[in-house]
């Protein structure tokens, strides 16, 4: 099984346990402020989320986002996703690849992908943005954020491979053990990783967590 392959096996597995992840105690000042970022930086928008899982952060877009399209690979995060119930009229959740995206019948005025970066394979990041931004108008917001590495809070780095790419060990309820890439980017990485693609970048680092900002 590649790597690819055993991400979505794994994501699939996780999905019923997925959302404890936000449970810690020590990240809740850091994700009150992620969630009222998200709600402020997308108020009034025809947002995409890609690699929305369960729909944790679709239910925050949902609040002040005009329309959200909110799409993931996995069946089993959809379901989780749609039993949220959210408003119908403006939210729909599509499975698709998110290195793989159809053309839609619009452009979106902006796009999220919360703690999917770091999931990225280094040598496909550039693929990744450019069929991102294929889809999103001129000038669209774009959103991304993902965790920073805490010692003694995040799951240690059990190897790196020759791309540089790092990952984790990561066990499930039903005991089972899944190798899953997990990289922790710097801020000059992240910058250089949208050269060329993006205006306005802004990144910033809390203690727990990073958000990068431009617009395409």
């Amino acid at each position: 099984m590649n790597s690819e392959t055993a991400l979505i096996a794994y994501y699939a597995k996780r999905a019923r346990e997925y959302e404890r992840i936000y449970l810690k105690p020590e990240r809740q000042a850091d994700l009150q402020r992620l969630r009222s970022f998200v709600e402020g930086s997308f108020a009034g928008g025809d947002v995409l989320e890609v690699a929305c899982g369960t729909g944790y952060w679709t239910e925050v877009l949902a609040r002040s986002g005009a329309s959200v399209v909110a799409t993931d690979i996995n069946e089993e995060a959809l379901a989780i996703a749609r039993s949220k119930r959210l408003n119908p009229n403006k939210v729909t959740f599509q499975r698709e690849d998110a290195y793989a995206l159809p053309s839609f019948s619009r452009k979106f005025t902006a796009g999220l992908a919360a703690f999917w970066w770091s999931h990225l394979p280094k040598r496909r990041t550039r693929e990744f943005l450019l069929g991102f931004h294929r889809v999103l108008s001129p000038g669209a917001r774009v959103v991304f954020i993902d965790n920073v590495y805490v010692e003694g809070s995040s799951t240690p780095i059990s190897r790196m491979d020759a791309d540089g790419n790092t990952f984790q060990i990561r066990r499930l309820e039903d005991g089972s053990q899944h190798e899953v890439r997990k990289n922790f980017p710097t801020e000059s990485q992240l910058r250089a990783a949208v050269e060329g693609l993006a205006s306005g970048v802004e990144v910033e680092f809390l203690r727990y967590y990073w958000i990068l900002t431009y617009a395409v």
